[in-house]
């Protein structure tokens, strides 16, 4: 027994940042491997003049090189400002230290969301982390603290929270109640592979508009009996010994005295509540104007640029897209501020700057974990390790000669693997593509099927892979909320957590397409699986 006991006290955990910086160095020295083996991979490119197919040879660089280290201390910098959580995680966090400073969001999660039943408020944090994908990965920075808080505020734990929010955002990702930005980057690819087989080929924005909304459903349903009955009791509650020790701090008062505040106090919040919702309601309207073109002054988040509504409002240059985090930042910081002055809970702007700064406390954890990720996700691309597994799956599907069910699992399948390596979908589909739309065209289906099997295999296995940037918030969140510093959520750990999710979700992927395509359900305005 005390051997066992020595053990134990010899154990020790390593950070997620040490091995994220560990791995980047495994990374390294694996690509020196690798690049010496001379490891490389082929994938066929499509002209997209004359519809012919070109191929494109991909080798693993070796970062152990002179060129290698070079690249990786002369974009170090570069790679840790463009990395793209870093930047909307602090716009959000600013609206949100505004909301919860003035205590906005204490009294509106406390007044109205606890009336909430437990498995509604799960399915709508689903339903909302779900379709977010339609504006990039806002999700990520947006909803995971969101969600922390707002399950802390109602007496559960903040694990389940960010748990909650981050398997709606990684594992339906690509699916909404309207065509997004995905959809804008996809179809070229699609397009110019399905002419390898019809030169006539059209993929219109709305070819799988009809799937993802029902998708935008049946995720967040099946979603919300995992988390409720499998993952939250593996959770449990959260503790409460904080609660316990304010409730023994009151003093005893006067029961009439104690009324009396009471009363206004619920006076106070709920004339800040108005000013809140007024705010709010003009402040979206405002948002709403800037998205209609050719009225005065509108259309200011739109890219006049594109000829489409659609790519105007969607396109790689979009001004909503790359403002949407700020919008939702302002939205907080104004209802935060108009609460703040109804409730008359603001006293002067040094009182509540330093309110803000408490939100911000446990941020250099994470802008540290930030930084060491987006090394290791650069280093990594650099390598084209991930590339090259993505050629190598891309020939070894081209080589089975399957059709129908078989032909849609295999490719799902697949997908998903190449995904763990490949994170962006239209990095894979510019890989996959060729070799997925003929395949589908010549067993009958159609290609805009095709395009939507590339959002599934994404979505099953995008909350599993470290090297996707969202990561990064979901781990740093889970070891801030931690409340045992000695012992950190682990990569393993956090992985662990949505293992649950994982399993039932990508089954309940892969089923619901069969049947969709069993039945002949249609895809979107006009389009069928099939052909």
């Amino acid at each position: 027994m005390k051997e066992k006991k020595k053990l134990k006290l010899k154990k020790f955990y390593f950070h997620p940042i040490t091995v994220f910086l560990l791995l980047t160095i495994f990374v390294i020295i694996l690509s020196a491997i690798l690049s010496g083996l001379q490891m490389q991979g082929t994938y066929s490119e499509i002209n997209t003049q004359t519809y012919k197919l070109n191929s494109t040879l991909v080798t693993v660089n070796n970062m152990l090189s002179f060129d290698g280290m070079k690249y990786i201390f002369s974009n170090a910098l570069r790679d840790f400002l463009s990395f793209a959580p870093l930047g909307m995680l602090i716009i959000t966090l600013i609206g949100v230290s505004v909301a919860t400073a003035t205590g906005f969001l204490d009294t509106f999660c406390k007044r109205k969301l606890s009336k909430i039943d437990k498995r509604v408020l799960t399915f709508i944090v689903l339903f909302l982390a779900t379709i977010s994908s339609l504006i990039n990965e806002v999700g990520y920075v947006l909803l995971i603290p969101l969600a922390a808080m707002i399950y802390q505020y109602n007496n559960r734990h903040p694990f389940l929270g960010i748990i909650t929010a981050f398997c709606g955002v990684s594992f339906g990702y690509g699916v909404s109640l309207f065509v997004g930005s995905l959809d804008v980057n996809l179809i070229p690819y699609t397009t110019s592979a399905a002419r390898l087989i019809d030169d006539l080929t059209h993929i219109s924005l709305t070819s799988n508009l009809f799937i993802i909304i029902a998708f935008s459903f049946l995720l967040p349903l099946i979603g919300t009996i995992v988390i409720e009955k499998i993952i939250a009791p593996r959770i449990g509650k959260m503790k409460e010994k904080e609660e316990t020790a304010k409730t023994e701090e009151l003093q005893i008062i006067d029961e009439e005295e104690l009324e009396q505040m009471k009363i206004e106090k619920e006076k106070r919040e709920k004339r800040g509540l108005k000013f809140a919702y007024i705010t709010g309601i003009v402040i979206i309207l405002l948002f709403i104007y800037m998205l209609i073109p050719n009225l005065p002054m509108s259309g200011m988040l739109l890219d006049m640029n594109e000829d489409t509504y659609l790519g105007q409002l969607f396109g790689s240059n979009s001004y909503f897209q790359d403002g949407f985090t700020y919008m939702m930042s302002l939205l907080f910081c104004g209802m935060g501020l108009a609460y703040g002055i109804g409730a008359k809970t603001i006293k002067n702007d040094k009182e509540l700057i330093q309110g803000c700064k408490e939100t911000f406390l446990p941020m250099g954890e994470m802008l540290i974990l930030l930084f060491v990720v987006s090394q290791f996700i650069s280093v990594f691309k650099q390598t084209n390790i991930g590339t090259v597994i993505g050629c190598l799956l891309a020939n070894l599907l081209g080589s089975l000669n399957f059709t129908g069910i078989p032909l849609i699992i295999f490719t799902i399948i697949i997908i998903g693997i190449a995904n763990l390596f490949i994170t962006t979908p239209t990095a894979k589909w510019e890989i996959f593509s060729p070799v997925v739309v003929p395949a589908f065209m010549q067993s009958n289906l159609s290609p805009q099927f095709a395009q939507f099997i590339l959002r599934v295999g994404t979505s099953i296995t995008a909350g599993i892979t470290p090297l996707l940037a969202g990561f990064a918030i979901y781990i740093g969140y889970l070891n801030i909320y931690n409340q045992d510093k000695k012992k950190p959520i682990s990569i393993r750990e956090s992985i662990g957590y949505v293992i649950p999710y994982f399993g039932v979700i990508a089954f309940t992927w892969i089923f619901l397409t069969v049947c969709w395509y069993l039945i002949g359900l249609p895809l979107g305005p006009g389009v069928l699986p099939s052909l």
